[in-house]
């Protein structure tokens, strides 16, 4: 669920210095990785009471005024130039308007626990890609095992033996596809937002602003207005906004300050974890014994293909 543009090796803005914290990184850590993992519950809730992209909309908007809050709390400026605001309008669409949108879509038809699984491919999206696209993220050995471990664990968890059987192809097509548009928006970020100058709230903000605006452009096209409010969808959909979204986005920026890109990303590790508890304890989804495995193992892969190969010593006369 990585929204945030950080100056980290995948993405890139202007570094800050890390502001005084009160709480522990691990705290935050942990609040981060509660945050998006209830999240695909919060999309479930909220699709049941308002259509897709009525739901992605309702998002941004209460994400964006957090960031807005803390932007003038900071005293924070949005970015300046054409150039920029350019490259930001094509972030905002890979980043925040085309994945929200499509896991919204997904979770008509599939449970918020797969949906979740299939979130944690990203960094096995993200290393294919890379391998393509990054001339300097050369593969080895263990990164190249861990990408078909991890989509073998895929393969698991959609039960591939059983001729997935049972399974919503489309919901769960467009899963993945909202997770392979992370890496793809990771990497067009990195190539054409470096050495802005502009800090990481910055960016985010006019970021999730920009998406923000490309929402309101599209949803009235494709839906009408609900005939009714649904009190409890509604407050999903504010919490998925200013919590998985706003406040999450301000969590994972002071973690990659404080704590660098490599330890903050781990958190996507504990969100399907975290997201099939949560579907399985408060909506009664049901879990095969395959999902868990496959988890584990789509888990497993994606950690190996994060291992950097130590750099050679130079031996001096």
């Amino acid at each position: 669920m990585s929204t945030v543009t950080t100056s980290s090796g995948r993405v890139a803005t202007a570094p800050s210095a890390p502001p005084r914290r009160r709480f522990d990184w691990r705290l935050r850590f942990a609040a981060l990785s509660l945050i998006w993992g209830f999240s695909f519950l919060l999309i479930k809730v909220g699709t049941e009471g308002y259509a897709p992209f009525q739901v992605t909309l309702g998002r941004l908007v209460f994400g964006t005024a957090v960031l807005a809050a803390a932007m003038a709390v900071r005293r924070e400026r949005l970015p300046r130039g054409a150039r920029t605001w350019g490259h930001l309008a094509v972030a905002a669409f890979l980043l925040n308007a085309l994945p929200f949108s499509l896991f919204a879509y997904a979770e008509l038809t599939i449970p918020s626990t797969l949906a979740g699984i299939c979130n944690a491919t990203s960094p096995l999206w993200g290393m294919a890609l890379s391998l393509i696209a990054l001339s300097e993220d050369r593969p080895t050995r263990v990164r190249v095992a861990g990408l078909g471990l991890g989509f073998l664990g895929v393969l698991t968890v959609l039960g591939a033996w059983q001729g997935f059987h049972g399974l919503d192809a489309t919901g769960t097509a467009l899963a993945l596809l909202a997770s392979l548009s992370y890496p793809v928006g990771w990497i067009y970020v990195r190539r054409t937002l470096a050495g802005t100058g502009h800090s990481h709230l910055s960016m985010t903000g006019a970021q999730l602003l920009f998406a923000t605006v490309q929402l309101a452009v599209v949803t009235p096209l494709f839906t009408s207005l609900p005939t009714r409010v649904s009190v409890v969808p509604l407050l999903a959909i504010a919490a998925l906004g200013a919590l998985g979204t706003g406040l999450a986005v301000l969590l994972q920026y002071g973690l990659v300050a404080e704590v660098g890109p490599t330890t903050a990303q781990m958190v996507t590790y504990f969100i399907p974890v975290i997201a099939t508890a949560a579907g399985v304890a408060l909506l009664g989804e049901e879990l095969a014994w395959s999902t868990p495995l496959g988890a584990v193992i789509v888990l497993t892969g994606a950690a190996l293909t994060q291992v950097r190969p130590k750099p050679h010593k130079v031996a001096r006369p």
